[in-house]
């Protein structure tokens, strides 16, 4: 006969249950923590999708970060800034669709051709006070938008020569300089069309915005047969790199660009010197634009309006080493030395590149077909 066993049963004692009770408290206990932290990331994340964003498309080492940083602070936003090394690859970039900006720089011409092709917001001008700092002087050369509605100035410059005087110890003050054969491999200019041209256009006693055919062919054969065999290479990236390494000795471009590679070079610094040659040339006004569709104008406006406050204004230009050439109050505040003065800028040599409508297919051809043909 088959006997079926009893189970047997544990009566638990008071410390099983003490011990029992404990483990459930720390259970529920580390359940809450839990629950409390993943609460506080919700939060906290709350919190930064609520915070502002502004995205700014603006030229390589133009805008200094403790600018960026003092504006994220008074306004509680984030600032998103990406670069660009030319007004060809900005357009282009715009023009492709889908780039989520807010606030972008383009120069005078290419203000000219955005306005027109309606890729810009219009300013509301009440939003932005420090509009009355800006130099009257400036607003002259921008023919293009000469009351500000659709363009704030940003910088009025122009680019030129940068020598390492340890290299190049005498050399003449001159677009010249890059037709000198002992200087070959050592030298670039810009990859920019309208910037390389009108050097030579201005070399040769012409309007950097001349739509002469003729002069045109000129500047083209100038580059081609004097220039361009001495050049390592068209260069609108790295050329800032390559002077502070030693490669280039001569560069064209902007000396902001140079300088901030070498900041911490005293003895390269001491030995590099930047000159706007007497020649003349191309000038720009870089302006600050708000693009159609901006998702954030308001933040926009109160950017523009915090770059013209007269110390912020000066911070930047001691930053690069300009004069503030745009913003008048901003003269008193300025602490640092200047690589050119605004008088080098207003004596009738420099050029404004304006827009020249379909002309600019004569600038095309002799840049793309000739001067650049096969790279």
């Amino acid at each position: 006969m088959e006997r079926k066993m009893e189970e047997k049963v544990e009566i638990p004692t008071s410390d099983a249950v003490s011990k029992k009770n404990q483990s459930g408290l720390r259970a529920k206990f580390l359940k809450l923590l839990t629950s409390m932290l993943v609460l506080a990331v919700m939060f906290m994340t709350v919190g930064c999708e609520k915070k502002a964003r502004l995205y700014i498309y603006n030229w390589t080492y133009y805008t200094p970060d403790s600018v960026i940083e003092k504006f994220e602070k008074k306004f509680n936003c984030r600032v998103i800034y990406d670069e660009f090394p030319s007004n060809e690859d900005m357009y282009a970039k715009l023009k492709s669709g889908g780039s989520g900006y807010d606030i972008v720089f383009p120069s005078a011409d290419y203000v000219s051709i955005m306005i027109q092709q309606n890729m810009l917001e219009r300013i509301d001008r009440s939003l932005i006070p420090n509009l009355v700092n800006i130099d009257p002087v400036v607003l002259q050369y921008a023919n293009y938008d000469p009351r500000m509605e659709y363009s704030v100035p940003y910088y009025f410059g122009a680019a030129g020569i940068t020598v390492n005087k340890a290299r190049v110890p005498d050399f003449e003050r001159s677009w010249s300089i890059f037709a000198r054969e002992d200087l070959r491999g050592r030298m670039t200019m810009l990859d920019d069309m309208r910037e390389v041209m009108g050097d030579a256009l201005a070399f040769l006693g012409y309007s950097v915005n001349t739509t002469n055919p003729a002069q045109i062919a000129q500047a083209r054969d100038l580059i081609n047969n004097s220039w361009k065999p001495n050049l390592v290479k068209f260069d609108a990236d790295a050329f800032g790199k390559g002077f502070a390494s030693g490669d280039f000795w001569v560069v064209q471009g902007y000396p902001e660009v140079v300088f901030e590679e070498i900041a911490e070079d005293p003895v390269m610094r001491a030995n590099t010197f930047f000159f706007l040659p007497p020649e003349g040339g191309p000038a720009y006004i870089d302006s600050m634009c708000i693009l159609k569709g901006a998702r954030n104008i308001e933040l926009a406006h109160q950017f523009i309006n915090f770059i013209h406050d007269p110390e912020i204004y000066a911070e930047f230009a001691d930053e690069f080493g300009f004069p503030a050439t745009a913003n008048i109050p901003a003269r008193q505040f300025k602490q640092g030395e200047s690589w050119y003065s605004v008088e080098d800028l207003a004596n009738g040599k420099f050029e404004i590149k304006y827009d020249i409508g379909s002309s600019l297919e004569l600038y095309n051809n002799a840049w793309f077909e000739s001067i650049r043909a096969g790279e």
